[in-house]
Parts: C-alpha cells; structure tokens; sequence
C-alpha cells in the first residue's frame, strides 16, 4: 500500500485546530454510541472519520506537517474520545503508539513516511500477544527467504486491527531474536478475526490474526525495543493511555446518570420529593459520580504533564522513572473511581435503571476490562516501593 493521495484538510496544522474538529466529529460519534455496543455492530465509519479529520496526529511535529503537540494534547482528546465511546478510544492505541515509537526512534527516513500516511487519514493496528506459553512468550516465526521473509504463527489481543491499513507485529527470528515488522493489511495469508469475546470493550477489535505464510518485506522490518534496555518514555505513554480511557469512561457514566434522572427515573415511593432530581439521595449520588469522574479525569491529566516533562529534560533517567510512578499513580486512581462511579450510576433510579435500553451495564464491564489489562495491585505495590526505599519500577513494558 502506498501514500494516500488524499489532500491534507488544512495547512498549518495546529493543536486548536484539531480540537474544534474533535468537537464536531466526537459529537457525531456519540450518536448511537450505547446502541452500537449493545447490538455489537463495530465502528468502522467512526474511527475512519477520527483518521480522517487527523485526529491521531496531535504529535506529529510541525516540520512534517503536523500540529506539534505535547502528550498532554493527545490525552485529553483520548479522555474525550472515550468520554463519548471507549470502545473506538482503545481500538486506536497502538495507532499513537506507533507515533510515539517514530517520535522516539524513528529515522529521518521512517518518520517522513510513516507521518505522511497518518496526516492522510491511514491507522496502524498490531497483532499483539500470544496465548499458550509464558507471558510474552512468542512462537511466531520468521524465516529469510531469498531477498525477503515469511512469517507464519497466530497472535491475539490484535486491538484495532480489523480498523487498520497496517498491522504491526512481533516474531521470532531464526536466531531466536524477537523481530518488528509491519505490513499492509490486505497482504496475502494475513487472516484477522472478529472473535474478541471479553465482556467489555468488545468493539475494539482485539481478536485473533493469524499469520500463514505472510511475505515480510525487508523494507517492512523494524527495530524493537528491548524490555532489558534502557527505559524508555514510551511505555509510560502507553499505560497512561489505559487511564485516559478509564477517566473517560467515568465522564461517560456521569452523562448517562445525569440523563437518567432528568429523562427517565422517578423517586423511591417515600421519597420527600416529587421529581427524582430533586431527591436529595439522588443529588448526593449524582454529585459523588461527579467528584469521582473529576478525580479520574485530573490525575490522568497531571500524570501527561510528567511525561512531558520527561520530553523536555531529554529523559533524563530520574524523570522517566518520575514519570513512569506518576502514572502508575493516575491508573490506580483512575481506576478505582470509574469502577465505583459505574457501580453507583445504578443507584439514580430504580429497578428500571438496570432495562437494557439504558445499557447502563457497559461502562462498569468496560472500565473493568480495560482495568485487567494490569494489575492495579501491582501498580501500588511497586509506588510503595519506590516512596519507601526509592526502588526504580520494574521494566516489564508495564510501567
């Protein structure tokens, strides 16, 4: 696949600018939102108009076309993306990965490509980790074949892949080395399936792709970071996205709860007021969801400036580490309230809360399910343990 030969929407390509389009292609986004998730119907036409209208490319610098934004710019349009659908958030992930990857390592060359296909409106998914073995473990295989590869073996956890014109993946070489590379998503003998059955965050797309005799150009190897190595600013980036979603969820439920009592609740039998908005339970209720939504919301927020902190002082190791235990902080906390916020989003209205049309029941399996993609424990255990003895946090890939 070639360079879109789609026209840029604007020259001079600014962060405000791509936040008014943010408002106007986010409101058409949450129409139907709720419907789309319950009837299961994968939102091709929504995160085709996000890829359109550049909205993944607030980090691209401006000597390639793009906006220059901080990380703070992509995260609070990621909490609003999933403030309105989390499902299309999370789909997008490894999409800003990947730039944040180029932003980091990228060569001259890979970056002038690579941001020239995003600014025209193309999205990069991965074929991510593998069932059966160890955690991480890798059975897919790479092998030379005259001027170029084939790689054959099964991925899963392929988060927005079906959405994508690139799929990224990992696989071992024949010296047993775990290689990067990324083709076209319409390459012959690449297979991805629809077959995500987790109980939330089911329309990201994070299903099976299966790998059968797939041709891997050398031009299409990349360079992979190596979780022994030096820590880098990028796994932050990544963890920190799962908190963005989380906080947008939290925003979500506090829309949903808020509808509900004005729209379609009506106070308990001995209630002391006539109207559901007006019963004080349900006030403390609404404004307890509220103050929850705000605190996942700012502590995601503060997490980004760390991390572009880290940006400005060329990493230097003790702001990596900073930021990497700032965002370990933001997920615990992000987390923790939006589960509770959903939990409480029931407690607006009667038995007639939990009908189906409501569908009040995905936020809380969809802040769980993007919660297990690590453990919260973890996270606190290894911030404890940096307050107490200063111990650096783990280089998993995870923090």
């Amino acid at each position: 696949m070639g360079i879109s030969t789609q026209p840029k929407l604007a020259d001079g390509l600014t962060v405000d600018i791509l936040h008014a389009r943010a408002q106007r292609v986010l409101a058409s986004i949450a129409q139907g939102a709720a419907d789309r998730e319950r009837e299961r119907r994968l939102p091709y036409e929504q995160i085709k108009q996000l890829a359109s209208a550049q909205l993944l490319t607030f980090r691209i610098p401006k000597k390639y076309g793009g906006a220059g934004g901080r990380v703070q710019d992509v995260i609070r349009f990621l909490i609003d993306l999933a403030s309105v659908d989390s499902n299309t958030a999370q789909a997008l992930r490894p999409a800003f990965a990947f730039i944040e990857d180029l932003l980091i390592d990228g060569n001259e060359a890979e970056k002038d490509l690579w941001f020239q296909r995003f600014l025209a409106g193309e999205i990069v998914g991965n074929a991510g980790w593998e069932v059966g073995g160890a955690n991480g473990a890798i059975a897919t295989r790479l092998k030379r074949e005259g001027d170029s590869f084939r790689v054959n073996g099964s991925k899963y956890y392929s988060t927005g892949g079906l959405y994508a014109d690139w799929i990224a993946a990992v696989a071992l070489d024949e010296n047993d080395q775990p290689t990067s590379f990324i083709v076209p998503r319409e390459r012959e003998g690449l297979i991805l399936q629809d077959d995500f059955d987790a109980m939330g965050q089911r329309l990201t797309a994070s299903g099976t792709t299966t790998l059968h005799n797939v041709v891997v150009y050398q031009n299409e190897i990349r360079r992979r970071h190596c979780e022994t190595a030096e820590r880098t600013i990028i796994t932050p980036f990544f963890q920190l996205y799962l908190g963005a979603v989380e906080a947008g969820i939290a925003l979500n439920v506090l829309k949903d709860a808020v509808d509900l009592v004005k729209h379609h609740v009506r106070p308990i039998k001995h209630s002391s007021a006539e109207k559901s908005a007006d019963d004080p339970y349900v006030r403390h209720t609404v404004g307890e969801i509220a103050a929850r939504a705000y605190a996942a919301e700012a502590v995601v927020m503060r997490a980004a400036t760390s991390i572009d902190h880290a940006w400005e002082n060329n990493f230097q190791n003790g702001t990596v580490n900073q930021a990497a235990i700032e965002v370990a902080k933001a997920q615990f906390v992000a987390i923790e309230n939006t589960l509770k916020a959903a939990e409480l989003a029931f407690d607006v209205g009667g038995a007639s809360a939990t009908a189906r049309k409501h569908n009040l029941d995905r936020h809380w399996r969809n802040a769980r399910t993007v919660a297990n993609h690590n453990p919260r424990d973890w996270k606190a255990a290894v911030v404890g343990a940096w307050e107490i003895s200063g111990e650096e946090p783990p280089r998993s890939g995870l923090f």
